[in-house]
């Protein structure tokens, strides 16, 4: 189940990520190779998060921001 593009991502991942879109890339990057890897949903939505925090954290607002 790979995303072409940040529009398939899911709306609770676009809704988190709105604040830095760049994030969105990196997510849907990560769960794209994650998954080709391990042919496993779960693992590669971990991964892809993991892959998110390394730049950004999140907010007060349950939102993400650049750690810059």
């Amino acid at each position: 189940m790979p995303y072409s593009n940040r529009e398939e991502l899911p709306e609770s991942v676009r809704t988190a990520l709105s604040n830095v879109p760049h994030a969105q890339d990196i997510y849907k990057e990560t769960f794209n190779s994650a998954y080709q890897q391990y042919k496993d949903e779960s693992r590669a939505h971990a991964a892809a998060w993991a892959a998110v925090k390394d730049e950004n954290k999140k907010g007060d607002d349950d939102k993400w921001h650049s750690k810059d």
